[in-house]
């Protein structure tokens, strides 16, 4: 089973927005963020993992995880699909940095047809995890 990894989308107020970002960012060149070090784990992650996306306090998508490469400055990147892949809303704390997420603990994808918040929507899921309900 693949590895994936979870990042907080900074500055992102919704998965419009995300997606409107990534967009942009494809258009000018490859998609990829950089990070100071090389995951221990990459060949776990690159293998079919997936950069989950955290939107206030929520994994709501995923970028599926190209391939590593180098940066500027002897950084990493971290290469990925621009074309989000939406998921079911999973609660998930904030994070510096990238954190490593199982593949038996991620969201499942939403099947055609579906927008997130269909089965619940997102704010009352939040609520419901901050009362240690789900």
């Amino acid at each position: 089973m693949p590895l994936h990894i979870t990042k907080v989308a900074f500055g992102v107020t919704s998965l419009d927005h995300l997606a409107e970002r990534l967009r942009q960012r494809g258009e000018a060149g490859p998609v990829f963020l950089t990070t100071r070090y090389l995951p221990k784990r990459h060949m776990e992650i690159v293998g079919g993992g997936s950069l989950y996306w955290i939107i206030k306090h929520m994994l709501v998508a995923r970028s599926p995880i190209l391939r590593f490469g180098e940066a500027e400055g002897g950084r990493v990147a971290i290469h990925i699909d621009p074309a989000l892949v939406l998921t079911e809303g999973r609660p998930k704390r904030a994070h510096q940095g990238w954190r490593y997420l199982e593949a038996a603990d991620a969201p499942a994808d939403l099947g055609a047809g579906m927008v997130a918040g269909d089965a619940i929507p997102p704010a009352l899921l939040g609520k419901l995890a901050a009362l240690g309900l789900i």
